[in-house]
């Protein structure tokens, strides 16, 4: 165990380079991730410090290590909570949040790519932020409904918006993976998925 928790991270001053990419995914008590949305990874260092403070289990490892002037660890690739973290029962309304409820494209033409957020209900006219009267849009679609009510912008919303629920926003971020999921989390990511009968 480190002496001193807040100086955890100057003990390993050599960080290799490839340690960067070397997020940690993180299970819950029952081994199911914390979230789908986004996927719960840690940095590499805040493992490490996790399993120094006996917060977690490490279950997989990264064939690199990290050293100490005491210390040398395999890199953690998947570690396991050994408490229990009860889920939210309700989801943040944030920028990622909604770009995740929407699929990552505009509700207006479907394109992806660049998005920013659109009140369907402009606020020069009453509408409020909420799940209700934000959706993700495109640019160019932004653009062409400005100010207007939807009725006379030229626009048909693909999807009303709505309040997503935590159970949605968990399937819909099973199909947004990060780009990078190391091997070793694979076994730990579907296993709770529902199975389709044919």
């Amino acid at each position: 165990m480190l002496d001193d928790h807040g100086e955890f991270r100057t003990h390993f001053v050599r960080e290799p380079s490839f340690s960067r990419h070397h997020p940690a995914l993180v299970l819950n008590a029952d081994f199911r991730p914390l979230s789908y949305y986004p996927l719960s990874l840690w940095p590499w260092q805040e493992a490490v410090k996790a399993v120094f403070l006996d917060r977690v289990q490490i279950i997989a490892e990264y064939d690199e290590v990290v050293r100490s002037q005491r210390h040398t660890i395999r890199i953690p690739s998947v570690v396991v909570l050994k408490d229990f973290v009860k889920p939210q029962k309700r989801v943040a309304f944030t920028r990622f949040n909604l770009f995740l409820r929407d699929e990552f494209c505009c509700q207006y033409c479907g394109a992806k790519g660049e998005l920013t957020f659109d009140h369907v209900l402009p606020r020069s006219r009453g509408g409020v932020t909420s799940w209700e009267n934000v959706v993700a849009a495109c640019s160019p679609c932004n653009l062409k409904k400005a100010n207007k009510l939807l009725k006379h912008s030229g626009l048909r919303l693909r999807h009303p918006p709505r309040r997503p629920t935590p159970e949605e926003m968990h399937a819909i971020g099973r199909r947004f993976p990060p780009n990078h999921l190391h091997e070793s989390w694979m076994d730990f990511l579907y296993w709770d998925t529902e199975l389709i009968h044919e």
